[in-house]
């Protein structure tokens, strides 16, 4: 019987803290971004404790697949959260913003995306990637952003539009990491000269870590000097070791143009 309440007390006092983190309201914003063309965007932004004396680096965050659609909320579910630790908020303050691609369109527009010998970007971004390009450069206008630290992340379908996002602007971005993503290599001489740090997972059955190994190797024919982490043993979840990594978070945030 001593067991049981035991038990029970330890049922309760799981489902109460679990129950106030729920409630935990997050640190990121609700906002909505109107495009050029009246397409809409959803997304979420963190701020540091501002002091408009400063200027603070900017980091985009695409989330992957799973998270696409409407509620402007599932894009904090992997990832980005790591950016709002009181950690690293103290050690890095940054503007940092996720939008959310809806549901049935993709970051990345590219044609064999699933190969990673045939992969091709096509000549035009799609409609979400446009947005959030607009998106960028109306941040820049309306807060205190540094231009020589805007970096830009993503997981899976997002680690894909880290690659087309910099393809596309290669003059806009001051440092990458793209996680679990694929890219065209054809492309690589045109972002060789952005620091980047590649992250997989050299088990992942959704997206095959050879399209990183293909890209870095691109890279360093293109005399770039990326960094790339595959970690042993790891499927498609690789972000989880990425955005927990403190070297990761100190190297990204030390890069300039």
């Amino acid at each position: 019987m001593k067991n049981r309440a035991l038990i029970v007390l330890a049922l309760i006092y799981f489902l109460s803290s679990h129950s106030v983190m729920a409630q935990v309201p997050s640190r990121f914003e609700y906002k909505k971004f109107v495009g050029k063309n009246g397409d809409t965007l959803n997304y979420r932004l963190l701020g540091p404790d501002y002091n408009l004396s400063r200027k603070y680096p900017l980091v985009i965050f695409l989330h992957g697949s799973g998270e696409r659609g409407s509620d402007n909320e599932a894009q904090l579910k992997w990832g980005v959260q790591n950016f709002a630790t009181d950690e690293n908020m103290t050690k890095y303050p940054a503007i940092v913003i996720a939008p959310q691609c809806p549901e049935n369109e993709r970051w990345q527009n590219v044609s064999d995306w699933k190969n990673p010998e045939k992969i091709k970007f096509l000549d035009t971004p799609s409609k979400s990637m446009e947005l959030v390009i607009e998106l960028i450069h109306k941040t820049i206008k309306d807060y205190p952003i540094d231009t020589n630290r805007i970096y830009i992340t993503g997981l899976s379908m997002g680690g894909y539009g880290t690659y087309d996002a910099m393809i596309r602007n290669p003059e806009l971005f001051a440092a990458a990491v793209p996680v679990c993503g694929g890219a065209d290599t054809s492309k690589a001489a045109s972002i060789a000269h952005i620091p980047m740090w590649i992250f997989h997972g050299a088990e992942d059955p959704s997206v095959s870590s050879q399209f990183s190994i293909n890209m870095v190797e691109a890279l360093e024919k293109a005399g770039a000097h990326p960094g790339f982490t595959l970690y042993p043993e790891v499927g498609h979840f690789s972000w989880l070791h990425a955005y927990s990594d403190p070297l990761m978070m100190e190297w990204l945030f030390r890069q300039h143009k």
